[in-house]
């Protein structure tokens, strides 16, 4: 709602309501914000205009809300947040057409003050005396400047004018609330996707805690790990399925070395996450390893349990994953691709396999040369298949899908509004890929069920990444392509 501020000093209330006697006059609340005036004779809205929108000093502001009456006197300055006309105090928004947009935006989902964040089951309100101390001694010209807010579940979202550079105009808010209230409240800024307006969001902490699972972490780890390792064992010596249940230990032995291989690359994918939780601060869980009948393994879930300052911190922790097991199953190809096999140890494959990869395939024509033809059968190292696997279930956790490190990728490079975007064109794709690809199939329903998002939201998402955090998650991007793409080129 629109309008022209006035100074108390300016206007008396009690002669308007002398001279326009069919007007309600009500007083706003107190606040950092200058308060809007607008005049609604006989019921009707009419806005006058702003001109005079940062007129009222800023230590004591004063403004009156003229308002059309049925003969009765409005004395409750408490504005609830479902009225049609709000105005900027605790329950309610300066702007109608905001709050819709707000309301209505896939970042802000109705219930939630955060995508991926439960508001507490018994909401407290945050009070009127707190919300006036941070619109009065935390924001500022200088950096947020609020013109009105929305109540959710669990916190209050403002609109506003950011101000400056948003890094630093961040790091000023954070600090003063932080000064104020201690570790009781967080501050958030996010891109409203609706006209990609800054808005601050003030959560209270209770509702970032994380709920205790049911099973124990430790237990459910153990148990899919377990899983993963049969899984393993039964994709890397396809004889053991046939032999499942024999008593036969050198069977199962036969399959350790591919197993150990690939397993490796998921390990490396895992500690890269560590040591990048670490470096940032940041309380991960224990990785939850997915098995596949296909692979041996989809990679492993992991989870962050708190929030990360800015959106190049997300990239940072999903991208040292897949660069930490690109680079070792790069590695292992290469050295299975150029160390001949042992005797009785090759695999013999049909050269149209390495169709299957646009690098490597282009790695094994680059070293195999003239041993690599079309429709021949060339014998290989088995390090090469132990080693492949594992890169490819490392290029799959980077597609820019759902809560996957590819997604969580994109988010931080481009913003949820593009996220959202990619999220859907690779579901459909991996959809349409599923038809002919079982792997692919399987993997977008795991994306469904386990992994379509939303992922948890940034302190900051409005800075932009710096350079090397790009240069490294679209590198993440770019290998993932040249894993999964296959190889166009006839060998000959």
């Amino acid at each position: 709602m629109m309008g022209m501020l006035v100074d108390a000093a300016v206007f008396n209330p009690v002669p308007a309501k002398t001279l326009i006697s069919s007007w309600d006059v009500s007083l706003a609340s107190q606040s950092r914000e200058a308060a809007q005036l607008c005049v609604r004779p006989n019921g009707r809205r009419q806005t006058i205009g702003r001109s005079l929108r940062r007129f009222i000093s800023r230590n004591e502001r004063h403004a009156f809300i003229w308002r059309a009456s049925s003969g009765e006197e409005d004395k409750d300055n408490d504005f609830d947040s479902n009225q049609e006309d709000s105005t900027p105090s605790p329950g309610g928004d300066s702007d109608n057409t905001s709050n819709k947009d707000l309301q209505g935006s896939s970042i802000f989902p109705k219930g939630s003050i955060l995508p991926g964040v439960k508001p507490p089951r018994q909401q407290e309100k945050i009070p009127k005396s707190i919300l006036d101390i941070i619109r009065d001694q935390v924001f500022s010209f200088d950096t947020f400047f609020p013109t009105g807010q929305e109540p959710y579940e669990g916190g209050v979202l403002f609109t506003g004018n950011l101000r400056g550079d948003s890094a630093k105009s961040y790091t000023k808010l954070a600090n003063r609330l932080k000064d104020k209230f201690g570790d009781n409240y967080y501050l958030f800024l996010l891109l409203n996707p609706m006209d990609n307006k800054p808005v601050a969001a003030v959560i209270p902490s209770e509702a970032l805690r994380s709920e205790s699972a049911p099973v124990p972490e430790w237990l459910a780890a153990a148990s899919f790990g377990l899983l993963t390792v049969l899984t393993l064992l039964l994709r890397n010596f396809p004889a053991l399925q046939l032999n499942l249940l024999a008593n036969n230990p050198a069977i199962i032995l036969s399959g350790v070395p591919g197993a150990l291989v690939t397993a490796a690359i998921l390990l490396t994918h895992e500690a890269g996450h560590y040591y990048a939780a670490r470096r940032l601060e940041a309380e991960i869980s224990l990785p939850y390893f997915i098995p596949s009948w296909q692979l041996g393994s989809f990679g492993g879930i992991t989870r962050i349990k708190n929030v990360l300052r800015k959106r190049q911190d997300l990239i940072q922790f999903s991208a040292a994953g897949p660069l930490c097991g690109a680079l070792l199953g790069l590695t292992l190809v290469l050295v299975g691709l150029i160390l001949p096999p042992g005797e009785n140890q090759g695999i013999s494959i049909n050269a149209s396999a390495f169709h299957d990869s646009l690098l490597v395939g282009g790695l094994a024509k680059a070293i195999l040369a003239d041993a690599l033809k079309e429709g021949s059968t060339v014998t290989i190292n088995p390090l090469v298949l132990s080693a492949w696997s594992g890169l490819l279930v490392n290029a799959i956790n980077s597609i820019p899908a759902g809560d996957l490190d590819g997604g969580r990728i994109a988010q931080g490079l481009w913003g949820r509004k593009v996220w959202s975007r990619l999220n859907g064109v690779s579901i459909g794709l991996l959809g349409l890929a599923g038809i002919f690809n079982d792997v692919a199939l399987y993997w977008v329903v795991l994306i469904i069920f386990l992994q379509r998002g939303p992922i948890l939201p940034q302190m900051d998402e409005v800075t932009n990444p710096d350079d090397k955090h790009i240069a490294a998650g679209l590198g993440v991007l770019i290998l993932c392509l040249l894993v999964c793409f296959p190889f166009p080129l006839p060998f000959s």
